[in-house]
């Protein structure tokens, strides 16, 4: 056995560093092009990633009787047992005398003989005895903690903000695979041709029902595709792209995108922007790796004219802009995430409800700092990438509250997404179109 090119203990690799802090993208892709893989081995490494990630908790539930002393298992151990579970459980195609002869050996090789023992022990008395039965759970908040692998406080806030119902449909929702979705350029050329030239690439394609500039794709990597080489496509997921549809912007605007990196909204914006005509796009970010970054992503793209990338806090505008300056801003604000707990599962072992109130007063203040920079007539858009009140509702409705000056302003999308809510600002669950949890608030500067 090639331990060193093995999926299975590659995602041992992984996800012990996933344990102490990484991010589980950015160290698949690390392994990824670090080892020599066939595209069926990279499939198995990310799906046992991810899968091992999403159902930690459950996992951990079913494992915990057969560790009489839990605190002396090596964490790389416990990575590994994970890893055998979730082959299990949740991969029918693959017999369990391989899943058990794999981890064994990989036990083997990375450990000694009296971890190789204690593993085998471990799986042969879980097949012998048959896992717990989360039935048994008592507690219902508790037995949804342990059925769909999220903390206590996450649920409860569902429950409470969404209700029950709704909660339990999000829930169901957020193991699931996320889409491979992408926007097309459409300063290079129209959706019909992206998906003329992708299905003779030989994926499969579907419009977005989210988003005008919108496709859906699967059969292999988007990025390997000659489009998303040639910056005629770019990954985003479908809800990303509501905020920058909703602006109503015209060619000859001048637009701020006050929270920027890495640059796939402000890539957007520029496609509505003629530099001929004098609209451009002022994207800012504090960090100077991510201005390079949103630079990067404007030349790939060939929106590189429309757009002048600036290191600013976007709470310090007021060093660098005068008052009524742009006709459009855009807030995407720095926000929990927990929209994208498909794409990063392991946010949601990270958060708490206490980071969200914090991050409250951090969105206000960018808002706050901005307002005074759009003109009379113009729009100011705010979105984030979750789900929770905290940072959606209760920041729109404090943002009016100490604004008087702003009116809200009904969230028009391509698609016409939700038209018969009854609120100005729109959101995007998980489970309502199979993409990321999104917010989105519109508001005009009146006089």
């Amino acid at each position: 056995m090639d331990i060193e090119n093995n999926p299975r203990n590659l995602a041992v690799t992984v996800l012990s560093k996933v344990k102490t802090g990484a991010y589980s993208n950015l160290q698949l892709n690390n392994v990824i092009n670090d080892h020599t893989l066939i595209p069926a081995d990279v499939n198995l490494l990310t799906t046992i990633v991810y899968g091992v990630v999403q159902h930690r908790l459950t996992l951990d539930f079913y494992l915990a009787p057969f560790l009489k002393n839990p605190d002396k298992v090596e964490p790389w151990v416990r990575e590994l047992l994970y890893t055998a579970l979730f082959q299990e459980l949740y991969l029918d195609r693959i017999p369990k005398r391989a899943i058990f002869n794999e981890t064994i050996e990989i036990a083997k090789q990375r450990g000694h003989e009296g971890i190789r023992r204690f593993v085998t022990g471990v799986l042969h008395q879980m097949d012998r005895t048959g896992l717990p039965d989360v039935a048994t759970i008592k507690d219902p908040i508790e037995r949804l903690v342990v059925t769909y692998s999220v903390p206590k406080w996450f649920i409860n806030a569902l429950i409470d903000q969404r209700g029950e119902e709704k909660a339990l449909s999000i829930l169901s929702k957020i193991n699931q695979p996320a889409n491979q979705s992408i926007r097309v350029n459409t300063v290079e050329l129209s959706l019909d041709d992206a998906v003329r030239r992708l299905t003779e690439e030989g994926f499969e394609v579907r419009e977005s029902i989210v988003s005008g500039t919108g496709l859906v794709v699967s059969g292999q990597p988007a990025n390997q595709s000659t489009l998303f080489k040639n910056g005629q496509v770019t990954i985003q997921d479908e809800s990303a792209m509501l905020p920058a549809e909703s602006m109503q912007l015209d060619d000859q605007m001048w637009v701020l995108d006050a929270c920027a990196a890495p640059g796939g909204k402000t890539t957007q914006i520029a496609t509505y922007l003629s530099p001929e005509k004098g609209g451009k796009v002022t994207a800012l970010d504090i960090h100077p790796h991510k201005i390079k970054l949103i630079n990067q992503n404007a030349k790939r793209l060939h929106v590189q004219d429309q757009i002048e990338a600036v290191q600013l806090d976007a709470r310090k505008v007021d060093e660098k802009f005068d008052d009524e300056t742009f006709d459009r801003i855009l807030v995407d604000a720095p926000c929990s995430g927990l929209g994208l707990i498909r794409r990063k599962p392991e946010i949601r072992y990270e958060k708490s409800l206490s980071d969200s109130q914090h991050l409250q007063k951090v969105q206000l203040d960018i808002l706050n700092g901005v307002a005074p920079k759009l003109k009379t007539d113009g729009i100011l858009v705010y979105s984030t990438c979750t789900i929770l009140d905290e940072e959606n509702k209760d920041v729109y409705t404090e943002f009016l509250r100490q604004n008087s000056n702003f009116r809200s302003v009904k969230v028009k999308t391509d698609k016409n997404l939700k038209l018969d809510r009854k609120t100005d600002y729109l959101e995007i669950f998980p489970d309502d179109f199979d993409s990321d949890g999104f917010f989105i608030s519109a508001f005009q500067k009146v006089k």
